[in-house]
């Protein structure tokens, strides 16, 4: 790997066992397209080209030109797109992607960001599958919510595929990675509420691990609002905010913040 691969945080896939199991993770349909974050030597996109067309985006310029090379067939076919550039800055919009399937091995210090990157975009996946840090994944499909697993769990519906190992990887990571596929990915879930009241009800309820949840919500709503609003949705009055569900959080929004909310 490059100096410059390894500053963007880069791990890259040695076996192809494990870009085979994310490409099939996702189910991708007929007439839908890959569009595959950080390549990287093409380890993936070669098992994503086998069952679709491929939109690729790649900041190392150095790698985009062994891309070029490798792939020079698919690219010259149309059946392969490579975009240089960093993916914080792309849109599916700009890319003319009506309806794709996110696929990526992507570096772990980015993780939450493109996951909300396009969970909440205007043109989202309808599903994705995502090498992530093991611990994160785990995370995500726990009965023990958090913000970054009520965030997923509020747009699509997230699954652990399959662990893979740090030594499937060059150079490898210092933990374990696994294969994390969201689907039925919508934003059906807002159709009574917004996101950004969802949003603040939820960062609010977990402003400080150490107090329970009302403690929590009390801070930016009044306190006897606060406790009306979790008997309402028969939530204990000691509860953490880790313990309550994804349905509950959305009662407990609609609660709080009616004159804002989609029913008034």
């Amino acid at each position: 790997m490059t100096r410059r691969g390894a500053r963007l945080g880069q791990h890259f896939l040695k076996h192809g066992w494990a870009a085979r199991s994310l490409a099939h993770a996702a189910g991708i349909r007929s007439g839908e397209t890959f569009l595959e974050i950080g390549p990287g030597k093409g380890i993936l996109t070669k098992e994503l080209l086998a069952l679709a067309p491929v939109v690729a985006i790649e900041k190392d310029e150095a790698l985009v030109e062994q891309l070029r090379v490798m792939f020079a067939e698919d690219i010259a076919t149309g059946r392969l797109r490579l975009v240089t550039g960093d993916v914080r800055d792309v849109t599916p919009e700009s890319l003319g992607l009506p309806t794709y399937v996110l696929a990526a091995n992507i570096p772990y210090y980015i993780t939450g960001e493109i996951i909300r990157q396009f969970l909440t975009a205007s043109v989202q996946p309808r599903a994705m599958a995502l090498l992530v840090q093991k611990e994160v994944a785990q995370r995500i499909v726990s009965g023990k919510e958090s913000i970054l697993s009520l965030s997923v769990k509020a747009y699509g519906t997230p699954r652990l595929v399959e662990k893979v190992s740090r030594t499937h990887f060059s150079p490898p990571p210092s933990v374990d990675s696994a294969i994390l596929a969201v689907t039925d990915i919508s934003k059906k879930f807002f159709d009574t509420i917004s996101e950004e009241n969802f949003f603040r009800v939820v960062r609010a309820g977990f402003a400080s691990k150490r107090k329970m949840l009302a403690n929590n919500l009390a801070v930016i709503f009044d306190k006897v609002r606060v406790g009306e609003a979790l008997r309402s949705c028969d939530i204990p009055e000691k509860a953490r905010a880790e313990d309550v569900s994804l349905e509950k959080w959305k009662r407990l929004t609609l609660q709080l913040t009616p004159t804002n909310s989609f029913l008034t």
